[in-house]
């Protein structure tokens, strides 16, 4: 497993901030990032934190959480499959402690018992695992979901509440062996938690915008209504006066215990998946390079990021331009990306993410993280909010098509922006939509399937083990999508006599060892060549044999490698594809007599030095 190498530039992190942990008295704050680092920040001055110590994981980190008997100990959690075990004084460097390195999937979040020597760990598995964090020692299982379990909050007291995207909330006790634990199901998916400093109550973000307050059994006492985008992160005051939750919207949200907003802060910066509250202070995520810190009793901002990230997340065509989309909410506008002095200019759309982007004619269309479909084409116009954030869009029949995260069809007016339908589509988030020339579209998705068809009546074409990243089609007659289970699927696209999309020959590729995230497809019909990047920071390549499953198979090989995971790929019109990846390189694709070969590679921060400022109304 090779570590992430991102380069750093000025203070901060190089990748959006995932999680965020104060200490206990608030003099300190670890924030986690994609870039594989946890900084551990100085806040005795809020307005003013300073660095004090870097961590090194060789996978993005999730989660980390202090120790609560030992004021220098941190618990780090990666996508590595560790726990890193630190410690950090307050002068001098950190150590690396120990590693808890047994785990099977990649660790989501982490929680400590109150006894400082027992760690939880719950991770993509849906597995919860306690440890001896000293030895290294595993103890034993706590819990389990039946999907990727997010979330372990554990109380004063010692119950620790796990939460899963399969909608359960469960409450066990690690110190009476066999004991079953409480549970409390929901039709949503559950993604943050966390109990009140005096361990009465539990506060549950859930994924239709509420929050729910439940007791030690589980019972319910109030929902809050905080935002019309999912709830993903909550955490409470010193005092348990009130609580803090992230929404998926980008926004925070203040509540005193009896459920009465106190306020609302609204900034695309902030990335909602992590909050942490103490002593007065409240520190949240971002997809720049350092947290945002507020006050608790205001909501005053108290000191943020001073520098993007450029994370590219999506690739668009427009007339001769390589469009690029990232963190940063500026559309890259590249001209002639195939020469050693392309032209550039920056389309500054929004300031929050730009998660899927798609063209027609001469207008751009972006989704983006905070649920808005942006549309440009020389003036601006932004919809209305849609409630969840837009990884996918395509246009189909004259309609703009969103692909959201709780899994549905948004049909869109392509010149107004205004929504015309809701269509209730797949069981997970819609990370892919491609469009067919006949009509029609493939979609993928978080519930393991691959679609074909109109925006009704569709037809699946298969399932993966696990989620779905991404699909992408070639002249109608082939398909191919990517997963999370580390393959790729590739099947023949055929036509029932009555029109409706079935599949032929279909076939599967091995190669990568960690999740596939995109997928592009070259050359012919009769000989297509597939690629696939993939989160082991691999671009791989096969050439299909309808005719030899084996073949196809044998004559797969790494294509480049490139320093972090691939995030996206288009299919150009001149027959090229694109590649990006979360290190910022960006890769042109070409076939010949001897397959798939690298043409020319450019970077995202060249990209964005050598562009011209052009500004866009957000």
């Amino acid at each position: 497993m090779r570590t992430i190498e991102i380069p750093k530039s000025g203070t901060g992190h190089s990748a959006p901030i995932t999680h965020v942990a104060f200490n206990r008295d608030g003099s300190r704050l670890a924030t986690c990032s994609y870039d594989g680092t946890v900084i551990v920040w100085s806040t005795a001055d809020p307005a003013r934190p300073t660095e004090t110590a870097t961590l090194r994981h060789r996978r993005l980190v999730n989660a980390s959480a202090w120790n609560p008997a030992d004021p220098t100990l941190l618990a780090t959690a990666s996508a590595d499959k560790t726990v890193g075990i630190w410690r950090v004084p307050q002068e001098g460097p950190a150590t690396l402690v120990n590693v808890l390195a047994r785990h099977t999937d990649d660790i989501n979040s982490v929680a400590w018992l109150p006894d400082g020597e027992r760690l939880i760990c719950v991770s993509e598995d849906g597995r919860a695992t306690l440890w001896s964090v000293l030895d290294g020692t595993f103890l034993t299982e706590v819990g389990s979901h039946e999907a990727h379990c997010m979330m372990v909050s554990v109380s004063a007291e010692g119950l620790a509440a796990t939460v899963g995207e399969d909608g359960l909330v469960a409450v066990s006790d690690p110190s009476r062996a066999g004991a079953a634990p409480r549970r409390r199901l929901y039709d949503s998916s559950i993604e943050g938690c966390a109990w009140s400093r005096a361990g009465d109550l539990l506060a549950v973000a859930r994924d239709d915008g509420s929050v729910d307050l439940l007791t030690r059994e589980l019972d319910h006492v109030l929902t809050v209504e905080v935002s019309s985008c999912a709830a993903r992160a909550v955490d409470w005051a010193e005092d348990d006066s009130a609580f803090v939750v992230g929404a998926y919207d980008g926004s925070l949200h203040w509540f005193d215990r009896s459920g009465r907003r106190l306020h609302t802060v609204a900034d695309r910066r902030v990335w909602p998946r992590s909050v942490s509250a103490s002593h007065g202070l409240v520190a949240a995520g971002s997809f720049r390079n350092a947290p945002h810190l507020y006050a608790m009793a205001d909501a005053r901002e108290l000191f943020g990021p001073d520098r993007a990230t450029h994370g590219p997340n999506a690739l668009a065509a427009l007339g001769g331009e390589l469009l690029v989309g990232g963190d940063c909410g500026t559309v890259f506008a590249v001209s002639d990306p195939d020469t050693g002095r392309p032209q550039v200019t920056a389309i500054e759309l929004t300031d929050g993410p730009i998660l899927s982007l798609a063209t027609d004619g001469a207008t751009l269309y972006a989704g983006t993280y905070s649920g808005q479909v942006i549309r440009y084409d020389g003036t601006h116009l932004r919809s209305e909010p849609l409630g969840a954030p837009i990884p996918s869009l395509t246009l189909d029949g004259g309609r703009l098509v969103a692909g959201t995260y709780n899994g549905e069809f948004l049909v869109l007016d392509p010149d107004t922006l205004h929504l015309d339908e809701r269509v209730e589509a797949h069981g997970g988030s819609v990370k892919s939509l491609h469009p067919l020339e006949a009509g029609g579209f493939l979609s993928a998705a978080t519930d393991r399937t691959v679609e074909a068809g109109p925006l009704r009546g569709r037809t699946r074409l298969w399932e993966h083990g696990n989620l779905v990243n991404a699909v992408a089609g070639l002249r109608d007659a082939v398909v191919a999508s990517a997963s999370r289970d580390h393959t790729v699927k590739v099947g023949q696209l055929l036509r029932a006599e009555d029109g409706s999309p079935r599949t032929g020959l279909v076939q599967t590729l091995l190669g990568s060892d960690e999740s596939v995230k995109c997928v592009a497809l070259l050359g012919t019909a009769e000989r297509p060549t597939v690629l696939a990047g993939s989160y082991d920071f691999n671009l791989y390549s096969w050439q299909v044999d309808w005719a030899d499953s084996a073949g196809t198979l044998a004559s797969g090989r790494v294509l480049a490698e490139f320093t972090q995971g691939l995030s996206c790929m288009l299919q150009l019109a001149d027959g090229r594809v694109a590649v990006a990846g979360w290190d910022g390189r960006i890769v042109l694709v070409s076939t010949g007599p001897d397959g798939p070969r690298i043409e020319h590679s450019l970077h995202i921060d060249d990209i964005a030095q050598a562009a011209g400022r052009k500004q866009v109304a957000a």
